[in-house]
């Protein structure tokens, strides 16, 4: 998908561990959109970019180590304004020539600052307050036109600023949840010292998107492989949103979906949104495929394969398709080595979302969802009207149910499985949605998040209406 990066953001310099996911998140929270970008960017790289506004992350790392994170000390003469966080208030200490030294005592969980005079980052926060620091380092020596803004009994430098040059620093946490004041203070940041507004909003991305996507295919046709998961669906929705019937959804059905999923597809694709759509029922082409197979990593390879296979014979024979769109999301991107934040993070894991395109056949590819989280998909979806038992449902392998029955899959076994699982969630959603309706909180700390049924390849002694029975155990997790 070509950069359709809104004209005011903030990037998100990530120095190791999950703190810059967690930064972005917060700052995305204010309405605000936020990318992470590598530490080692060039100063000419970002400007080109032209955020409007810096964060460093903390991280890990001692700056004086090795093989520490390091940064392009120019980007300080940008004239952007900067907030640094822990490893980011060293960093930021050192490359303007101050100094950070190793603390005989460091500080880890809560902590109390005091406020020493003014500082446009902190205003409105109290003299005292708690926040989370978790570190050894710290700075010893501010650089030059830098002023202490706060203290801890045990961190002479717990924040620092140069406000002539919007240079602004904490040694502890903002982002987290335990810094009592740290939203307070990113809203300082974001709103009253760089003058960002507000204004990434769903009605505002969900135009933008479909601005870009009409600009992007033009006259031309798309189709999607709609898996029925919550990714495939929020972009099907928002590609035909923006271009209408030339998007053609593809559900390859492999039998292998939780109860009255196939028919929810059917109900609010070809139905409700009216998409056009090509249901593909490969039940019985899995079943073969599957026999006999007990290993879950064959079932898998198996399953994926196949998937691919009777989409592309679909596809195949669609004229004039110039476009796939698919559901990859920005931890889809950080994961498999940060495809668009630069290319210097750590792998995680493989791309799930890799297209083992036949030979000859080649799509240009659309991810409108690519610098989207998880959260921020649902909230999408729900925006573009999407039911939502479709958005929030919990999440589930691409491989289904194969992967949650322990040895061979039959028929047998997927049946028992389906209403059982369907069971399961038909009691924990009712118990969570009572949640929803007491507290206002989707996701509240005592909801159940993740709950599904697995099949074990083993039958145990039960009692059925005061009989002895041997039947296979359902395993709830």
């Amino acid at each position: 998908m070509q950069n359709n990066r809104p004209k005011q953001f903030v990037a998100v310099f990530d120095f190791g561990a999950q703190y810059g996911q967690l930064i972005a998140r917060r700052v995305r929270d204010l309405h605000v959109y936020s990318e992470i970008v590598p530490c080692d960017i060039s100063a000419d790289e970002l400007a080109a970019m032209a955020p409007s506004a810096i964060i460093l992350s903390g991280g890990p790392a001692s700056v004086y180590a090795d093989d520490a994170p390091d940064m392009d000390a120019r980007v300080f003469e940008l004239g952007v304004p900067v907030l640094g966080f822990c490893y980011g208030q060293q960093i930021m200490a050192v490359k303007l020539g101050g100094k950070v030294g190793h603390t005989e005592k460091g500080e880890y969980g809560p902590a109390t600052i005091h406020r020493q005079g003014q500082s446009r980052v902190l205003d409105g926060t109290p003299d005292e307050q708690t926040v989370w620091m978790s570190h050894r380092d710290a700075v010893s020596d501010v650089p030059e036109g830098f002023t202490i803004t706060s203290t801890t009994d045990t961190c002479p430098v717990a924040s620092m600023e140069d406000a002539s040059r919007n240079l602004f620093a904490t040694q502890f946490h903002p982002e987290v949840r335990h810094t009592a004041y740290g939203r307070d203070i990113l809203k300082n940041f974001l709103f009253k010292v760089c003058g960002l507004e507000p204004n990434w909003t769903m009605d505002n991305i969900i135009d933008e998107k479909v601005a870009a996507i009409r600009e992007q295919v033009g006259d031309s046709k798309v189709i999607l492989a709609l898996s029925g998961g919550v990714d495939s669906s929020v972009v099907a929705a928002l590609v035909h949103r923006a271009i209408g019937d030339q998007l053609t959804c593809v559900f390859v059905n492999h039998g292998m979906l939780r109860k009255g999923e196939p028919e929810m597809v059917e109900e609010v694709f070809r139905k409700q949104f009216n998409v056009p759509l090509i249901h593909v029922h490969a039940e019985e082409r899995y079943a073969k495929l599957l026999a006999g197979v007990t290993d879950p990593e064959q079932k898998r390879r198996r399953i994926g394969t196949q998937f691919w296979k009777e989409f592309f014979s679909v596809a195949q024979k669609l004229d004039g398709v110039k476009y796939l769109a698919q559901g990859t999301i920005y931890p889809d991107i950080i994961e498999s080595g940060a495809r668009k934040t630069g290319g210097k993070a750590s792998t995680i894991k493989s791309h799930h979302n890799l297209i083992p395109f036949p030979e000859g056949v080649h799509f240009d590819l659309i991810e409108p969802l690519d610098h989207f989280f998880k959260d921020e998909v649902r909230e999408l979806g729900v925006s573009l009207g999407l039911p939502a038992k479709m958005v929030y449902r919990q999440p589930f392998p691409g491989p289904g149910l194969a992967i949650r029955i322990i040895g061979e899959v039959t028929p047998e076994k997927l049946a028992i499985l389906k209403d059982a699982d369907a069971v399961v969630r038909e009691e924990l959603d009712a118990y969570n949605e009572r949640l929803y309706q007491e507290t206002g909180e989707r996701n509240s700390e005592h909801s159940c998040w993740q709950y599904f049924a697995v099949l074990p390849d083993i039958k145990s002694v039960g009692v059925m209406g005061d009989e002895r029975t041997y039947q296979r155990p359902i395993i709830v997790r």
